[in-house]
């Protein structure tokens, strides 16, 4: 998590605010966070994939506000809908749980199947011995 939070952070730096548009930005980060959640999304990695979007959303959030000038009434607004509307991948609702493994049986008892009742030499027939 360190590690794609240093990416987000360096693709998202001020330095960059003023040479690209919000939508190169978005690209620049849209493998980044496609390769991490396909990597991770198998398993319990749901509340990971939350913290990870609110990251994201923030850290453009800020981008664009240092993009926006020092004056308080020119700041715009950015909900999170806004940004994902533009292309940002979303990782909320990415999380694929493993299937079961083997086949689900039934509870039923297969004694009567096998036939053995823990007697070695399996079914006798009667007259047989």
């Amino acid at each position: 998590m360190k590690r794609l939070r240093a990416r987000v952070r360096e693709l998202t730096e001020a330095r960059r605010s003023g040479k690209q548009d919000v939508k190169a930005v978005i690209a620049d980060l849209n493998p980044v966070l496609r390769g991490w959640g396909n990597y991770f999304r198998t398993g319990n990695a749901d509340a990971k994939f939350n913290q990870v979007d609110a990251y994201v959303y923030w850290r453009l959030r800020r981008w664009m506000w240092r993009r926006g000038g020092q004056r308080r009434l020119r700041r715009e607004e950015w909900p999170q809908d806004r940004f994902y509307g533009m292309g940002l991948y979303r990782l909320q609702g990415t999380v694929c749980y493993p299937t079961q493994a083997a086949p689900r049986r039934s509870s039923l008892s297969r004694v009567r199947e096998i036939r053995t009742h823990g007697l070695k030499g399996g079914y006798m027939e009667t007259g047989q011995r």
